[in-house]
């Protein structure tokens, strides 16, 4: 996981003035009556990105609305729906993933990923619903384990999707059955069909970055984001507590790391007083960096 594509470039956070400003404006965002997908993810992608500016934002959502103005207006049935989107955005434009697009924490950053037509399977997805909402279609995310992919039509009857890693290729029932059986070993299930609400896509793509930083050791500063970004959502797992806590433990922030690793096992002694003493173990031996 640690191999560097030619001309990789490894995008660092803004200031820390900016990224107060962008983290509430994600926070305000997120809980929204309505959550902004595209807006949520450009936050998301100012917080990775110390280069994205308000123009940099701005240009991207008029590149959004460009690429949905070049749609057949209205195709019809969700299958003419899925393959205007796959005419568009993967073969006139070139959208799609390669293997080597995990190894980029570009490809989970949206400005990046309309820039260079290429991303991850949730973040090209991210493409395609935000194209083809703004034409109208009748469009939702599906998080498949470990695959995420598009739907068109109502969920179960009549429903199409498409892969926007693979250039916005249609699927069959197989193609899916077969996509969830290579992530999991698991049969498809009906449940995982079913649409995928905004903030849960946002939780995913941070989930990823979380990922991509943790195989790296020496970007934890991404990691940090990542974590404080998912922390700002309206539910997240207690357990990123802990996690920031080890990040910044890692960082040699040992203080602030092993105060924050008390206040977790304090919350975790009501369920597991075994587990919070593990914690508290953790956080003595911060607290004897600092010596």
């Amino acid at each position: 996981m640690s191999g560097h594509e030619p001309g990789m470039r490894s995008p660092y956070p803004p200031p820390p003035g900016r990224s107060a400003e962008l983290r509430q404006r994600f926070a305000e965002e997120a809980r929204s009556e309505r959550p902004g997908l595209s807006a949520l993810c450009l936050l998301v992608g100012a917080e990775g990105d110390g280069t994205l500016d308000e123009a940099g934002m701005d240009a991207a959502e008029v590149e959004l609305d460009r690429l949905a103005g070049e749609l057949p207006y209205r195709p019809g049935s969700p299958r003419a729906w899925a393959s205007a989107l796959r005419e568009l955005l993967g073969e006139r434009y070139g959208f799609h993933g390669r293997p080597e697009d995990y190894q980029r924490l570009e490809s989970s950053l949206l400005h990046e990923v309309l820039r260079r037509r290429r991303g991850l399977p949730i973040l090209l997805s991210v493409v395609w619903l935000e194209v083809a909402r703004r034409a109208g279609a009748p469009v939702y995310g599906v998080a498949l384990p470990g695959h995420f992919v598009v739907g068109f039509g109502e969920p179960g009857a009549g429903q199409v999707l498409a892969d926007p890693f693979d250039g916005g290729r249609v699927l069959t029932g197989a193609d899916a059955e077969l996509l969830v059986a290579g992530a999991t070993g698991a049969p498809l299930e009906a449940s995982m069909l079913t649409p995928a609400g905004t903030l849960d896509v946002v939780l995913r793509i941070l989930n990823n970055v979380r990922a991509w930083a943790a195989a790296r050791p020496e970007r934890s500063d991404v990691g940090l984001w990542a974590v404080d970004l998912s922390l700002l959502l309206p539910s997240h797992a207690a357990r990123l507590r802990y996690e920031r806590a080890r990040l910044l433990v890692q960082r040699g922030e040992f203080a602030a790391g092993a105060g924050e690793l008390e206040a977790y096992a304090d919350v975790v002694g009501a369920v597991d007083e075994g587990a919070a003493e593990q914690v508290r173990g953790e956080a003595l031996a911060a607290r004897a960096m600092l010596n």
